[in-house]
């Protein structure tokens, strides 16, 4: 007997539109739990969006289709909410916030997620298990007790997300072009820390937005998508990489 596993994501034919203007135009997408994803394609495609519409940002609004996450419909669901479920999104140009260390918040938002849970955890605990991350990321552990984002450098700024998906362990990791803004040595450095969350994390699920081939010669992913006025036109193995390096995203 075959046993089908449960996608941990699936999007039916998702229309979303903005201030009125259709900017998502029937997405069909099936993540399921220990998979990386890519989706690919040029500046104004859609890729931005459809990451913050999983997220639930309130300026997307949902015209068609559905959001299942774990078979449960999230279409209403808030931010915060999505997030307690297991989703996370690592923002393509995260805020700065003054005054609140990074190892503040970080608690913080693992106190929220985990709330009455047995992974919750005390002061002490947290502590030694924010310093296990960034011993295995190999982050600079002054970063953590620097205000958010504040004064941080492009790098510095996309380690700090990449922290914060390996303290608050998602099931879902939702990373928007964790490579912009990066030179070739820092995407190099991005790539080994998410590929050791993977490998910590083999049950969780990736999904990965860009337009830089390169960055997929480190994550090897299993599929890629190819996304297009807000539709993916087409999908397929790493292999698609090569296509798109030779004819483009046309």
């Amino acid at each position: 007997m075959t046993i089908l596993m449960e996608p941990l994501l699936f999007v039916k034919n998702l229309k979303v539109n903005i201030d009125e203007k259709s900017i998502l135009n029937g997405i069909d997408l099936q993540i399921n739990p220990g998979e990386t994803h890519v989706i690919m394609g040029q500046n104004g495609s859609g890729k931005s969006s459809f990451s913050l519409t999983l997220m639930g940002h309130p300026r997307y609004h949902i015209q068609e289709g559905q959001i299942y996450f774990y078979g449960q419909i999230i279409n209403t669901l808030k931010p915060n909410e999505r997030a307690k479920l297991g989703l996370f999104l690592a923002l393509q140009n995260p805020s700065e916030i003054e005054g609140v260390p990074l190892k503040q918040l970080l608690r913080q938002a693992y106190n929220q997620i985990y709330d009455n849970t047995e992974k919750q955890l005390r002061l002490n605990e947290f502590n030694k298990l924010l310093e296990q991350k960034v011993q295995e990321l190999k982050v600079d552990p002054k970063l953590v007790e620097r205000s958010t984002n504040v004064g941080f450098s492009g790098g510095e700024k996309k380690k700090a997300e990449i922290l914060q998906m390996a303290v608050l362990q998602p099931k879902l990791a939702i990373l928007d072009e964790i490579d912009s803004g990066l030179d070739l040595d820092a995407i190099k450095i991005i790539c080994a820390q998410i590929n050791q969350i993977r490998q910590n994390q083999k049950d969780s699920a990736f999904l990965v937005i860009t337009h830089n081939p390169r960055l997929l010669e480190h994550l090897r992913p299993n599929f890629v998508h190819i996304m297009k006025a807000g539709k993916i036109i087409k999908s397929g193995s790493s292999e698609l990489i090569k296509e798109i390096e030779i004819h483009g995203f046309e």
